[in-house]
């Protein structure tokens, strides 16, 4: 996950600095959500999302070129496909910002892709490389587990999958792992001076939005969902979400306020992030929003915990992780 943004120049070419399961029990619905989404609502699982959360952790850090990446790419790929999605791997070779040859793999699973109208639900899978924000020093090229980075918004959305399997929505739905986007610049290689988007981030939606694995793709819009698993998370209006889908922004606030999830999704502005969102909108031209944790307590926005080798379960709490699930799920099952 990348750094949060202090300034930014708001216009198309903005100025930046650069910045993983549960079984789960059948979905039902309840009276709560009825009223509030006024559909039926299949009932979102935290605790089966918390265990996809540790499915991923338990493989290590996913890295590209480890055995530990490929096979949590494995296990990611036949979930989707154990729970009906039709799933497309979309493999490529990224050169990162070092020169690094990196083996890399996009995990789409479509659910319904017989269907025009559809929409994407989107999380990074891959961990970062290096623990280079560690306190300790001798850590900062330690691989990290990253389990509320990356892995935290994969458990949401295979949780959201399983319930596809038992309730599809009335649009069509397509999940995207995205890889490569925590193999940014190393702190120690960063220029601080830097006033230019650091591209080193995100590699995998880069491809992605250049190439996307179906010609013709298009679907109504993208949810991003990235740290989404912290205790305490607060998720603000990210400012580059805001500067490209506004409206869509109001509507997912709107309708997790609706839900009783205020305390979570703040009606304030926050930071701009760079995320794999950015290139979904600007090179693909999808309005895609970022539901990410903005921690106005910390120096870098995301907590003391962001891209150190302490990003472990520790960081995981199920509320986060239904605050933000319940929120998606109303979402789609209100698309019509």
């Amino acid at each position: 996950m990348m750094r949060i943004l202090s300034t930014v120049i708001v216009c198309l070419s903005m100025m930046f600095i650069a910045a993983c399961g549960g079984s789960g029990t059948p979905p039902t619905t309840t009276a709560t959500q009825q009223a509030t989404a006024k559909v039926e609502l299949p009932k979102f699982d935290a605790d089966s999302a918390y265990g996809y959360v540790k499915a991923q952790v338990d493989f290590g850090p996913r890295v590209p070129n480890s055995n530990e990446h490929r096979l949590c790419g494995d296990y990611l790929a036949d979930k989707l496909k154990s729970y009906g999605a039709e799933v497309v791997n979309q493999n490529m070779e990224l050169v990162a910002y070092d020169g690094t040859k990196l083996q890399a793999r996009n995990i789409i699973g479509q659910f319904q892709p017989e269907k025009k109208k559809r929409v994407m639900l989107c999380a990074h899978w891959d961990s970062r490389p290096w623990a280079d924000a560690d306190p300790d020093a001798t850590k900062h090229r330690t691989p990290i587990l990253g389990a509320n980075d990356g892995a935290s918004g994969v458990g949401v959305l295979l949780e959201i999958a399983r319930l596809l399997s038992h309730t599809p929505t009335e649009v069509g739905i397509d999940i995207i792992f995205f890889d490569a986007e925590d193999y940014g610049t190393h702190n120690a290689d960063d220029d601080p001076s830097r006033e230019s988007m650091d591209h080193s981030w995100a590699l995998g939606s880069q491809y992605w939005s250049r190439r996307p694995h179906k010609s013709g793709y298009n679907a109504r819009y993208g949810i991003l969902l990235d740290l989404v698993g912290a205790p305490g998370s607060t998720f603000y209006k990210e400012g580059i979400s805001m500067h490209y889908a506004p409206t869509l922004v109001d509507k997912i606030w709107n309708m997790a306020h609706k839900a009783g999830h205020g305390k979570f999704f703040i009606n304030e502005q926050g930071g701009y992030v760079t995320d794999d969102h950015y290139y979904v909108n600007e090179f693909f031209g999808l309005p895609c929003v970022d539901i990410i944790n903005y921690d106005k307590e910390s120096d870098n926005g995301f907590g003391k915990y962001h891209h150190t080798i302490k990003d472990d379960m520790d960081w995981i709490d199920r509320e986060s992780l239904r605050a933000v699930g319940e929120t998606v799920v109303a979402v789609i099952y209100n698309e019509k």
